[in-house]
């Protein structure tokens, strides 16, 4: 049995025909930048999520980066973010001149823990940036209220989360901006890079849509300083395609994520969904003990892991500066010496799952 980590061949197969179709539209009007894919996707982008506004963007990275812009974060600004997730997250604050100021993790959900949130703000502040990871929202209750009561705004970096909810929600209306990714490996996925920016906010949204064409607000008129951060009309187009089934999709992650819990909660530590909240499942992340040997024994069973992330942020060569060694944040650097990814994807069936559990099982005896 050969067992993909994520199976992106067999989801084309299932929507060959609608994707096919989507791309050859664009190839057939020519117009690959800005082309009409591109105002539809937004559209139903803001439909799905709920908010007022939805901003095609290149990629999630750069998607972070426009809603940092548009707030005006710059040199000597701090953005309070967390320290256990891609480097992008902390990446684009520092690229702006700014501060990342970590905060710990509540290790049942892996995300920021709010209960510390109000001890990192400093009148430098000027946003918050949780990460909503492996495709759970962050505590955007308990956030947003302690970001209103500072005057401060919240970006959620969704770039795992996008499709899961939190009291009824989407993610991506759940604070001032949110982000997401479209990177294929992503529950909404297109073929190449890809992401959005979502906002309820009409003059963050006029920002954001000028910043992302060289600051454009009409041609050859530069109101600010901008970036190439255009969405391509064909990602528009496979984003298109894929969103008729999105819904299924996600149901279908929930199931074999609910489904892999039932079976290994007894031999490792397994997701935890918060009240409230659903779970998209971008990555199915549980906890083990000797991490390197039971990957290990997994390959040789034929089964690939992933581990999402091995070294928090504060650890990086590239946050060395900050002077934030082992054991400034404990609860993620334990996570990241534990934590593992097993195979997912809206099309794995129950024999494979089954497969892979028992050799997770026959890993960890």
């Amino acid at each position: 049995m050969s067992i993909q980590f994520i199976d992106l061949k067999a989801q084309y197969q299932h929507l060959k025909a609608d994707i096919d179709a989507r791309i050859h539209a664009v190839l057939d009007h020519g117009q690959y930048i800005m082309g009409p894919e591109v105002k539809e996707v937004e559209q139903q982008l803001a439909a799905y999520t709920g908010v007022k506004h939805a901003i095609g963007v290149c990629d999630g990275t750069k998607a972070l980066l426009i809603a940092l812009m548009a707030l005006g974060v710059g040199r000597g600004d701090e953005v309070i973010t967390t320290p256990f997730t891609f480097i992008a997250t902390g990446e684009m604050i520092a690229l702006l001149g700014a501060t990342p100021v970590f905060v710990d993790i509540d290790p049942i959900s892996y995300n920021l823990d709010p209960a510390l949130l109000e001890a990192a703000i400093t009148p430098r502040t000027r946003a918050i940036m949780p990460v909503s990871l492996y495709g759970q929202c962050a505590d955007f209750s308990a956030i947003n209220a302690i970001a209103e009561k500072h005057g401060i705004a919240v970006i959620e970096d969704g770039a795992q989360s996008f499709g899961a909810s939190q009291h009824g929600k989407k993610s991506g209306n759940l604070s001032t901006i949110g982000c997401t990714s479209f990177f294929p490996s992503k529950p909404l996925g297109c073929y190449g890079d890809g992401g959005a920016c979502f906002t309820n906010d009409d003059e963050l949204a006029k920002k954001m849509r000028e910043i992302r064409i060289h600051g454009q607000d009409r041609r050859y008129h530069h109101p600010v300083i901008g970036l190439n951060g255009r969405l391509d009309t064909i990602q528009a187009a496979v984003l298109l395609a894929k969103l008729p089934s999105f819904a299924d999709e996600v149901a279908a992650r929930e199931r074999i994520g609910a489904r892999y819990s039932a079976q290994l909660q007894d031999v490792a530590r397994v997701p935890v969904i918060g009240a409230g909240n659903t779970h998209v499942y971008a990555q199915y992340t549980i906890e083990v003990d000797n991490r390197e040997a039971v990957q290990k024994a997994l390959q040789e069973l034929g089964v690939p892991t992933a581990v999402h992330y091995p070294i928090p942020l504060h650890l990086q060569p590239a946050f060395a500066h900050l002077g934030q060694g082992e054991g400034s944040f404990p609860l993620a650097e334990a996570a990241g010496k534990r934590v593992m990814s097993l195979p997912m994807h809206p099309f794995l069936d129950d024999a494979t799952q089954d497969a892979i559990v028992a050799a997770v099982k026959k890993a960890l005896g």
